[in-house]
């Protein structure tokens, strides 16, 4: 299966799939968040996470990261759409909102966001860190469905759990981010690391605290915002998956001319661990 659904806060199962089975998949990095479903929608077979697992038992600092991607690569993902709760730090997008960002600002602090280690040294393109192509499949796809969708948007990755501060909230505004949130980073990182297409649609659930005017953000408000826009981001997703193309994308080449390290020096236990992400690079070296 090409296709993967990693989806986050009041999203733990996709209503609408045929079920086939649910798996667990052993990584290097342990168990991901939870067992991957494995069904067909939209005619074609996907996967499908819960990131913070059923029930939310994992904060975004907890999240197997990691793990969550690696298991995407083994089932042969190449296409991965995820769903983020967010919060505005605009005016202009408001709560119920559907935004598809277009950039990332890491803002995160004690989460690994890479699968090299020392021995394998490698320095991959962030510079878009959102597959143009899916984004614009999205985009098209909310077009055809009549979703209001916001085309771009900086979305800033703070660590959490805590919900920011105002002078941040304010600050992070200066610096010209759009929403905010706590779970697409290292995710991004880790699908270009891995050569798999990542696009995001975040469903804007608050203002988050800078709106003088709003209530202060709540778990509750969030849950509630969530509930009434779940199935509309179900039918964009299922729109989605139809529309998906069976075609390579750049995406799927990132690793090409990363490396740095000299290949006759490289750590044979990193490459070997790491084979199922790079290794059309090192088998044949």
């Amino acid at each position: 299966m090409e296709i993967g659904i990693i989806a986050g806060s009041g999203f733990y199962r996709m209503e609408g799939m045929a079920v086939k089975e649910k798996i667990k998949v052993d990584t290097p990095y342990g168990s991901p968040s939870s067992e991957i479903v494995i069904g067909k929608l939209g005619g074609k077979e996907i996967a499908f996470l819960s990131r913070h697992a059923e029930g939310h038992l994992f904060i975004p600092s907890h999240i197997n990261y990691r793990a969550n991607i690696f298991a995407f690569k083994l089932l042969g993902v190449k296409k991965i759409f995820s769903v983020s709760a967010v919060g505005s730090l605009r005016e202009d997008i408001k709560p119920g909102d559907f935004v598809v960002p277009d950039q990332l600002i890491d803002f995160t602090k004690n989460r690994i966001n890479t699968f090299f280690e020392p021995g394998l040294a490698a320095h991959v393109s962030m510079a878009f860190p959102f597959c143009e192509k899916m984004r614009n499949l999205v985009i098209s796809s909310a077009k055809e469905l009549g979703i209001k969708t916001h085309e771009r948007g900086t979305y800033i990755c703070i660590e959490g759990p805590q919900f920011s501060t105002r002078a941040e909230s304010n600050l992070f505004r200066k610096w010209g981010a759009d929403i905010i949130g706590m779970t697409n980073l290292p995710e991004a990182k880790l699908a270009r690391e891995a050569e798999i297409c990542y696009a995001t649609l975040a469903l804007v659930t608050d203002y988050d605290c800078w709106h003088e005017s709003e209530e202060k953000v709540t778990v509750e408000m969030i849950l509630n915002v969530m509930a009434k826009n779940v199935e509309n981001a179900k039918s964009l997703l299922k729109r989605c998956i139809e529309n998906v193309k069976n075609e390579d994308c750049e995406c799927n080449n990132s690793l090409k001319d990363v490396f740095v390290t000299n290949p006759s020096l490289a750590n044979k236990d990193v490459i070997k661990k790491l084979r199922p992400i790079l290794g059309k690079y090192f088998d044949k070296k």
